[in-house]
């Protein structure tokens, strides 16, 4: 840990994986971080590794596909520390399918939480920010939002969202001084990918020119920077973490 920077960040879908490294990595960049997910159990073990690790952290449960949850989010990390620095919209779900098969509830589900939730928290980040007249936003997409994927109709459209989304947040508050950026990220190593067969791991890194698959550190790197002062002059872009996997 470096320190207290004396800004505040918030970061959603926390409790594990890609969110959870997400908010160490702020942490020990020196910002307060508020943790936030809708599993709580999940939530408070994440809180007190990280108080564990001597950083600086508070758990708030919200369901970022509620307008209301969104605002008491926001609002209780505002009040926190008094200001609001970062926000990180990495809440995200799955429900795969076969197009012909796919239900409209696994449709709406997975648009819900992934691309409503990012629109919900981030438009109330933008009202404590606009006050602040500074502030900056990333949100975790994914290389599937920008390439598609055969049984993955639902996810690849609500990443596809975010990253259009991104975009246009970047343009409407880029004169208010606030960024927004995207990040996509590739196969990054998960509880998802440790159950998968040797075959299929294989199938998949073929696929990636660095030959391995990325670690969450990798993508809170970035994150870390991105949220920094050192990109004051990046916004509006989508920066991919896949070991080369897509290239534009």
């Amino acid at each position: 840990m470096t320190g207290s920077n004396g800004k505040t960040a918030v970061v959603t879908g926390s409790a594990r994986g890609i969110g959870f490294e997400i908010a160490r990595v702020l942490g020990q960049d020196g910002y307060a971080v508020v943790l936030s997910d809708v599993n709580a159990e999940g939530l408070e073990k994440a809180r007190q590794t990280l108080e564990g690790e001597g950083l600086t952290v508070k758990a708030v449960v919200a369901n970022v596909a509620k307008a209301d949850d969104a605002d008491r989010l926001i609002d209780e990390s505002t009040q926190w520390k008094g200001r609001l620095d970062v926000v990180v919209n990495n809440a995200g779900i799955t429900r795969d399918g076969l197009l012909m098969k796919m239900t409209e509830e696994a449709w709406d589900a997975v648009l819900t939480v992934n691309l409503k939730g990012t629109f919900l928290v981030s438009r109330a980040a933008s009202r404590v920010m606009l006050k602040q007249k500074g502030g900056a936003v990333v949100n975790i997409a994914s290389v599937i939002g920008l390439m598609g994927n055969a049984g993955q109709a639902n996810y690849a459209a609500s990443k596809a969202g975010i990253i259009a989304f991104t975009r246009s947040f970047a343009k409407e508050f880029g004169k208010r001084g606030i960024r927004a950026n995207a990040i996509a990220p590739g196969f990054i190593q998960s509880e998802m990918t440790d159950v998968l067969s040797d075959k299929v791991k294989e199938q998949m890194l073929s696929q990636i020119p660095l030959g391995t698959f990325g670690s969450p550190r990798d993508v809170a790197n970035l994150v870390s920077f991105l949220a920094s002062d050192r990109a004051a002059y990046i916004t509006g872009q989508v920066i991919t973490v896949d070991g080369g996997m897509v290239m534009y």
